[in-house]
């Protein structure tokens, strides 16, 4: 998508006490047991795991963020222990309807020293031509669009580096 369709880019990064060896990204998120997703953050609703037609691993995730309830089916693009790249074209359920929005999920961990590593969280929301005509629909200019969106992501990853702590005491159990 353009970058004129730009809704939200966040990204919110916090230290794991754990060396970057020891840290699995992928098997996480893709073995993440759908109570403690919930526990990451109290606009989690719910987590699983599929595959695509095409074989790839899916992970469905429902959550609040803003006002609208997001159902994410993020494929994964790209599977490395210490880097995640997801992509969803996910449903937006609010009070005015339903749309759709395009996501970039970027999980990410860089070694800091011997015993901790960096992780980020790195969304990138883009309008759909879904979305610019719900939004049109309903009276909302694309900068008012853009403004609560980008409020909203950065409030939802904020509190979504608890997925740090999750990654942490994963990475420790295995170690």
């Amino acid at each position: 998508m353009n970058s004129d369709r730009t809704l939200s880019i966040s990204t919110v990064t916090h230290i794991i006490n754990a060396p970057l060896e020891e840290v699995d990204i992928v098997d996480w998120l893709f073995n993440l047991p759908d109570a403690e997703y919930q526990r990451c953050s109290h606009a989690l609703i719910a987590a699983g795991h599929t595959t695509s037609d095409d074989g790839r691993p899916m992970s469905i995730n429902v959550e609040t963020i803003g006002w609208a309830i997001m159902v994410q089916q993020f494929v994964a693009e790209v599977r490395e222990p210490h880097f995640c790249r997801l992509i969803s074209i996910s449903d937006a359920i609010t009070a005015k309807g339903r749309t759709k929005v395009q996501l970039v999920w970027e999980l990410n961990a860089k070694k800091v020293d011997d015993h901790k590593c960096e992780y980020s969280n790195h969304i990138h929301a883009s309008a759909t031509d879904e979305f610019l005509t719900f939004i049109e629909k309903i009276g909302v200019t694309f900068e008012q669009a853009r403004a609560a969106r980008q409020q909203a992501s950065d409030s939802h990853n904020r509190e979504e580096t608890h997925f740090a702590k999750s990654i942490e005491r994963r990475s420790l159990s295995r170690g």
